[in-house]
């Protein structure tokens, strides 16, 4: 028979062992990038869908601009599992811009603006990590670049390596979240990022495959960027792979080659399939190559395939939580007032004509 004292002392412990099972199940029930399994993988060792210029619409907004490369915004593209968004940064006027080749060809809006989209969108999601992938096509300094950050109210978010070359492993994703460091910035290319150590070269840290295909049979998991290396300095170098697996079509406008996202084939582009020019097909032939999965795999228009199946099919990810569902067809989603019909033909003209504006 118990004594009067062992039993207070079994009724004082059962709240903390209540409180200890309560922290154990909230422990394993944390999900990470959609999954529970991908918590305690190194941020190195999980294969993110990135979005091939993510801020440049093909849709009513855009009057269906031929310059747009995803059918929808960046905070439908993050809740549908999208991990990694790349966008070209141009100086227009002495304001970072988020432009398409020119800022008078499709202007996306400020930098600062986009940014806070993404803050907004991953304060409402504390256990994402999400990377960003900025094209620095002006050359502007990691100061410029960090002052949109600084307005965006994310620049808190970021997380800067203990070095300044690309480490082996990486902190896990658990652990990234947990320090409140769970944005990951790129950009292409910056050569001092003193100012703002949190924006890292590109080439310091990730090798690319070749991004400029306007066949099926183009792709190839070659390195194609930083140049210099081969697939296997490159890896020995610890940078992680980006596969690139977007088509252009192209146009002859007065003998010179316009090139535009192709819609046409992107069904094939984007599905999980093994066929010729399928994502799964090219990401099959480059985890054999590099040894290992892909970090990274860009596209255009995410939705359709739906892309997201191969990134889970590469990272095991059977049943994903807490991620929002879009269509799928190569279309832009339908919109009250839309003017697609109206405006297609318009925007591929004034895109020909700025394009060769530029060119000549």
């Amino acid at each position: 028979m118990m004594s009067t004292s062992n039993i207070l002392t079994s009724l004082f412990l059962l709240p903390c062992l209540a409180q200890v099972a309560l922290s154990a199940v909230t422990k394993r029930a944390t999900v990470c990038n959609n999954s529970p399994d991908l918590c305690s993988k190194a941020y190195n060792n999980v294969t993110y869908l990135g979005t091939h210029n993510a801020p440049f619409l093909r849709d009513s907004s855009t009057g269906n601009s031929q310059s747009g490369n995803q059918f929808y915004n960046t905070t439908v593209q993050l809740s549908a599992g999208v991990r990694m968004l790349t966008g070209q940064v141009h100086n227009n006027n002495g304001s970072l811009h988020m432009c398409h080749s020119s800022c008078t060809l499709l202007d996306a809006g400020t930098l600062s603006n986009w940014l806070s989209e993404i803050k907004t969108w991953m304060d409402g999601n504390p256990n994402e990590v999400v990377t960003v992938l900025l094209v620095n096509s002006d050359d502007s300094s990691a100061s410029a670049l960090a002052s949109a950050y600084t307005t965006a109210g994310i620049a808190s978010y970021a997380y800067t390596p203990a070095t300044t070359t690309a480490p082996s492993e990486w902190p896990t994703l658990q652990t990234l979240i947990n320090d409140g460091t769970r944005l990951i910035n790129f950009v292409a290319s910056l050569d001092d990022n003193s100012a703002a150590p949190y924006l890292l070269d590109e080439f310091d840290y990730i090798f690319e495959n070749n991004y400029d295909n306007t066949s099926p049979s183009n792709f190839s998991c070659a390195v194609n960027r930083p140049s210099g290396v081969t697939t296997n300095s490159a890896l020995q170098k610890n940078l992680m792979p980006l596969m690139n697996h977007f088509l252009y079509q192209t146009t002859s406008l007065f003998g010179t080659i316009i090139e535009s996202p192709d819609l046409g084939n992107i069904s094939t582009t984007n599905s999980a399939s093994s066929g010729t020019g399928a994502l799964g097909a090219s990401a099959t032939e480059c985890t054999n190559t590099y040894g290992q999965a892909p970090t990274y795999i860009l596209v255009d228009f995410f939705n359709v395939g739906p892309a997201i199946d191969t990134v889970d099919n590469l990272n095991g990810i059977t049943s994903p939580v807490g991620r929002t569902n879009v269509s799928t067809a190569a279309s832009a989603p339908a919109t009250s007032g839309s003017t697609r019909s109206e405006y297609s033909t318009f925007s591929l003209v004034a895109a020909l004509i700025v394009a060769f504006v530029l060119i000549a």
